[in-house]
């Protein structure tokens, strides 16, 4: 589904991918790992062209968006959500226009069907629309942010899934239920869905796959079992939450 070829990125002098190489599969949740600051962010912003590569080949869904210019970039839009961290729910708007906003702008939906698909996408992610369509952004806790965040999301029905650190913020039991919700969430409409986390918890419930970025490359890739076995020491350092050995992880 995505292919990422010795991507190199860079700002200013400070150089953030150092050669990625990574193949995310279709129909699986894949966790990126590794510090605050350390690139993770900066690759999936690359998938939907908010960044662009310095040098090296993106794939997604088939589409060369690294040399295919914005046809290839605007067809990968089409099928892509994005749940930034915050949520990034507009503060003037209502929950109902929150999540109707995508239909609105690239739809040729009536009223009611936008309302109607606004309700459904809701109810997917926990929340009774009856309850909460009229409040505004301020009058939701954090947990509810991230679900009407998910809910935009979920509205355009994706095929490719990209969540910015969905846990980050939150209490432990709203943490818990976000990841919960995402693991069934997959299970039920099968997109392919990448996940940036330090959170090696959510990591663990959620992920299919797993991917440790350090020093601007991955250096391990594998499934759950892989990561809780792996001799590696930096990707041991990580999962343990330590800061002794070879590595210093700083934020």
């Amino acid at each position: 589904m995505i292919h990422f070829r010795n991507v190199h990125k860079a700002f200013g002098e400070r150089r953030i991918l150092k050669g990625i190489d990574l193949d995310i599969e279709a129909g699986k949740t894949t966790t990126i790992l590794g510090v605050s600051g350390g690139g993770k962010s900066t690759i999936i912003k690359h998938i939907v062209g908010l960044l662009q590569a310095d040098s090296g080949q993106i794939i997604v869904d088939g589409h060369d968006i690294s040399h295919g210019g914005n046809e290839a970039l605007m067809n990968v839009r089409r099928v892509t959500g994005f749940l930034f961290q915050s949520g990034a729910l507009f503060d003037s708007m209502n929950v109902r226009d929150n999540v109707i906003f995508p239909l609105a702008e690239h739809t040729t939906m009536t009223l009611k069907e936008m309302h109607y698909e606004a309700e459904r996408s809701l109810s997917m992610v926990g929340l009774d629309p009856k309850e909460v369509l009229s409040l505004m952004p301020h009058e939701l806790s954090g947990g509810m942010r991230k679900r009407v965040g998910l809910a935009r999301t979920l509205v355009s029905k994706p095929k490719i899934i990209l969540y910015d650190e969905p846990t980050s913020g939150l209490d432990p039991i709203s943490s818990d239920h976000i990841t919960q919700m995402i693991k069934n969430l997959q299970a039920q409409l099968r997109v392919t869905s990448i996940l940036i986390s330090h959170d090696m918890k959510e990591a663990f419930k959620s992920s299919d796959k797993m991917a440790m970025l350090w020093d601007g490359k991955i250096i391990e890739y594998g499934d759950v079992r892989h990561f809780q076995e792996t001799q590696n020491p930096y990707v041991q350092q990580f999962v343990e939450g330590t800061s002794e050995g070879p590595i210093q992880f700083v934020d």
